[in-house]
């Protein structure tokens, strides 16, 4: 398990509540999160409507679902799921850091939604770079390919008694 990165905690909590146009309240990273309410705020926020209920107070079951729904709302937004925490991880503290990279992977998918406006979270994702070549320029390099190889004409590996060799004398 990765351990915890309080400045990339602080740097979280920072976004979602910029996100949310809301002060970043007193407490513990975990203590905030936990019942999944902030999350399904800033899901909605991102995404209005992905979560229809959120569960303001009720048993662990209850808080637990907000944290479920939270992170189906996530995945539909993109996040892909091998980067989505456990309930376990923030409801019972099994993974906090999972957490927080789960967190930096939303805010990473936000820009990939051209809506989203609002502040950003972590290094700026890279542009799809394609590139398009003519008929003529990828035969030109087929060439070059052809040369290179004819430099290696007559050399093999035959006779080589490196580690595959398995005759003994």
């Amino acid at each position: 398990m990765a351990p915890r990165n309080k400045e990339q905690e602080q740097e979280v909590l920072n976004w979602i509540f910029a996100v949310l146009g809301e002060k970043v309240p007193a407490g513990q990273y975990e203590d905030i999160l936990k019942d999944g309410i902030v999350l399904c705020k800033l899901i909605n926020k991102l995404a209005p409507g992905s979560v229809k209920k959120i569960q303001e107070r009720g048993t662990n079951f209850q808080l637990m679902e907000n944290i479920q729904r939270y992170q189906a709302a996530a995945k539909k937004y993109g996040v892909p799921e091998e980067e989505i925490f456990q309930t376990a991880d923030l409801f019972e503290r099994r993974n906090i850091p999972q957490v927080t990279l789960s967190l930096y992977a939303l805010g990473r998918i936000t820009q990939k939604h051209p809506e989203y406006t609002g502040p950003s979270l972590g290094p700026k994702m890279a542009e799809k770079n394609e590139r398009e070549f003519t008929e003529e320029q990828l035969r030109a390099h087929e060439g070059q390919l052809n040369l290179q190889m004819g430099y290696n004409k007559g050399a093999s590996q035959a006779g080589h008694g490196g580690f595959g060799n398995t005759r003994h004398m």
